[in-house]
């Protein structure tokens, strides 16, 4: 079995690395980085891609009369598929700590290839009938599954291949492919609408474009991940060993498990907050035009991505904790005042200003999460243990951040929203300040000789 006592494993960063030139150890570490973090590109250009050409693609799935009743069941099998991510984290994260994180990785986005793929080809319902909603059903529930196990497996992945000392660098790129898909779903989006299709064929045909697309880039990425290395994490594991995971094993680590469900808890949900749902409160609340929110959450959503690795390299100086507790009183006492001189300024540069500020504050969580939380479970734990408290409070605070901020705005309470997102992120502030040091002995020490926290 693998020694987790913190000594004697090293990840991948073992003697023949060591050995290996810069110019290999490089290339080495971008393929590791780009296998552990692709799906989340593709996890992110789906999640937007969906949720913008719903609006061309309702009609052909759901041939009703009223068009908001189309656009409500588009958006109620979107639901269906997210609330079917704890599910996927659970049996995704159990085959990854039982077969290996390549081959959790691999399996998650096939199965992310097959759902796009399917929606992409999938025959009318004047064609098919009702067997047309269903095959959309199906593949959005084969997409939520597989993007559920995704977490788990890609932090596990990135926070053991990585190098001692350079880990909290490496973890960043979780998020930072996870916005690069944002960025890359709004390019698609403005290039089909505004310069290579019309109204009328995206809502005839050419809405499966980004469809199709998305399954394109989810078969290259099948085959970087088939071609990454496993990490020696998983490969020091015993047979008897691997089979030590599951909800029964995760019992034995209560205090870990609630820690990532309190870390994930103010995180997801600021993180929703100020990307998915600023968009609609740049133009519902702050009064912006569709075009100018579209340019601010553009430019802000760049700022963001670069600044994860600079976060990331710094906690592997200063320590993890230090980050997210700054994220956290940021976030527990910024909140509001930030949502609210946005609620009151009418210009594109100042509403730029305060976004970045936010974000700015939310990377002290984004840049350093993954790698906190694999820290957190012994390595034949450690893809379950991560993925399903992760998935349980995204799909309570994450998924619900715009519905429960709509809502809030509907009953003319908006400021209650934001007191709700101070709430949730106090309980990461208090998670991040009770951890200590034996928190993080599951993972092999720094090059300096000690465990950032």
């Amino acid at each position: 079995m693998a020694d987790t006592s913190g000594t004697g494993a090293r990840g991948s960063y073992d003697s023949t690395a060591a050995r290996a030139t810069p110019a290999t150890r490089a290339r080495g570490e971008a393929r590791s980085i780009v296998g552990g973090s692709i799906g989340n590109l593709i996890e992110w250009y789906d999640f937007h891609v969906y949720t913008t050409f719903s609006v061309y693609f309702a009609a052909s799935f759901f041939p009703r009369e009223n068009r908001t009743i189309q656009l409500l069941s588009a958006a109620a099998v979107f639901a269906l598929g997210f609330l079917l991510r704890p599910v996927g984290s659970w049996l995704i994260g159990r085959y990854a700590d039982l077969k290996g994180r390549r081959a959790g990785l691999t399996l998650s986005v096939a199965l992310m290839c097959g759902g796009s793929l399917a929606i992409g080809l999938c025959p009318t319902y004047p064609q098919i009938g009702l067997a047309a909603p269903l095959v959309l059903l199906l593949s959005r529930l084969v997409q939520g599954f597989s993007l559920g196990g995704e977490y788990g497996a890609s932090s596990v992945y990135l926070s053991e291949i990585a190098p001692p000392g350079r880990r909290g660098f490496f973890s960043s790129f979780h998020y930072v492919t996870l916005i690069l898909g944002q960025l890359l779903a709004t390019a698609v989006q403005v290039t089909l609408q505004g310069l290579v299709f019309s109204s009328e064929q995206l809502s005839a045909w050419a809405w499966r474009v980004p469809f199709l697309i998305g399954a394109a880039l989810a078969l290259v990425a099948y085959y970087v991940r088939r071609n990454i290395d496993e990490t020696s994490e998983f490969t020091q594991l015993t047979d008897e060993a691997r089979k030590r995971s599951g909800f029964r094993e995760l019992l034995k680590h209560p205090r870990a498990a609630l820690l990532v469900f309190g870390l994930t808890t103010g995180g997801t949900l600021a993180f929703f907050t100020y990307t998915v749902y600023m968009h609609n409160y740049l133009i519902n609340t702050v009064g912006l035009s569709a075009q100018q929110s579209g340019w601010v959450s553009l430019s802000t959503l760049t700022l963001f991505m670069l600044a994860q690795p600079v976060f990331g390299a710094l906690s592997d100086r200063i320590g993890r904790r230090p980050l997210l507790i700054a994220f956290g009183i940021g976030g527990t006492f910024g909140t509001w005042p930030l949502l609210a001189a946005l609620s009151h300024t009418h210009s594109v540069g100042m509403a730029f200003v305060l976004l970045s500020l936010a974000l700015l504050i939310v990377t002290g969580y984004t840049s350093v999460c993954s790698i906190v939380k694999a820290e957190l479970f012994p390595a034949q734990l450690r893809a379950f243990g991560v993925g399903v408290p992760y998935a349980i409070a995204t799909a309570l605070f994450g998924g619900t951040a715009g519905y429960v901020g709509l809502w809030f705005k509907s009953i003319g309470h908006e400021t209650g929203f934001y007191l709700y997102a101070s709430a949730c992120i106090a309980c990461t502030l208090i998670a991040a300040l009770c951890m200590r040091k034996s928190d993080t002995s599951h993972l092999s020490t720094s090059l300096a000789g000690r465990r950032p926290l």
